[in-house]
């Protein structure tokens, strides 16, 4: 029997991906004059930053100094996601979960500061009964210690949660803890080969939450 669900956030809950892809993209070109490639830049997406500056050095054929593009990228992304949304059905999802006496989790491999500042600024910081992020554990994504952790926080067993996931680190971390994983990718991780998920959606407005609980545990 499901009793919680446990979301990832960026990406997600909030299309920041495509947001900070467009941002290196600009960032990188303007720079080096090099084009950063979707699928390779997609499969750095939900874990640390080590593997983008790896690509990036990569790509240029030098060292590239990680605080010059996360600088020059931070700035182009503050200039384009001024007012941040969520995306479709998520906030029914909060709803419904809530409504149904669900224990509800979030478990981000980017940093509290980041995430929290998002929730306040969405109104959504009342839904998560646990947050969980890269300030509270050893090893992010796809290492599982993110799931484990917010599965031990809830008080509950990988059978009795679903994760919902929109890139291969975040499935690949909950398929390690031996919980259910839904996909719901965005405009970057869209094309990437998603395997062995138990449901996939184009958005959450797709399906209700009790409807993909069901199918997911079928």
């Amino acid at each position: 029997m499901i009793k919680g669900v446990i979301f990832d956030f960026d990406g997600l809950l909030v299309d920041t991906e495509s947001i900070w892809y467009e941002a290196y993209k600009e960032a990188m070109l303007d720079r080096y004059s090099v084009e950063i490639e979707l699928a390779k830049y997609s499969g750095c997406i939900g874990t640390s930053d080590e593997g983008l500056y790896e690509y990036f050095c990569e790509l240029t054929g030098q060292a590239v100094t990680y605080e010059e593009i996360e600088g020059l990228a931070a700035k182009k992304y503050r200039e384009k996601m001024k007012t941040p949304v969520l995306r479709e059905g998520v906030i029914e999802y909060l709803e419904e979960a809530r409504k149904s006496g669900l224990r509800i989790g979030l478990a981000s491999s980017s940093s509290r500061k980041w995430v929290e500042e998002y929730l306040t600024r969405l109104h959504t910081t009342e839904y998560f009964e646990v947050i969980n992020t890269k300030d509270d554990v050893r090893k992010v994504k796809p290492d599982p210690e993110l799931y484990v952790k917010t599965l031990e926080d809830l008080g509950l067993q990988p059978s009795e949660a679903i994760v919902f996931e929109d890139s291969l680190n975040g499935l690949a971390a909950a398929k390690r803890a031996g919980i259910y994983c839904v996909v719901v990718p965005n405009d970057v991780t869209r094309d990437l080969a998603f395997e062995g998920y138990g449901c996939r959606l184009e958005s959450m407005k797709e399906k209700e939450l009790g409807e993909v609980i069901e199918n997911v545990t079928d």
